[in-house]
């Protein structure tokens, strides 16, 4: 005897809503969550920053990061700049 409450598997709806490309981005994302862990927790130790006449007390991690954002902050800027100059021009 059949089950009743058995359903017949429908490919061509599950063709319809398999979606790789979320499913990828989805995946992309978690290891990037999982490697950004991974390095704050790798990091996260005090280093001593010393300045000319200054000695400060970082997180290492914090200082990856600012160290980052600053490169940045100068890639863009230093690109606008060359921008500009060969616009002129």
């Amino acid at each position: 005897m059949r089950n009743p409450f058995a359903r017949k598997l429908d490919t061509a709806r599950l063709e319809e809503d398999w979606q790789p490309r979320l499913y990828g981005r989805l995946l992309a994302v978690v290891v990037l969550a999982a490697y950004t862990i991974a390095f704050v927790l790798e990091n996260r130790r005090t280093v001593h920053l010393h300045f000319v006449f200054v000695t400060a007390s970082v997180s290492l991690v914090w200082l990856i990061l600012l160290a980052l954002a600053v490169g940045l902050v100068a890639g863009i800027l230093l690109g606008q700049l060359y921008r500009r100059r060969r616009r002129r021009q």
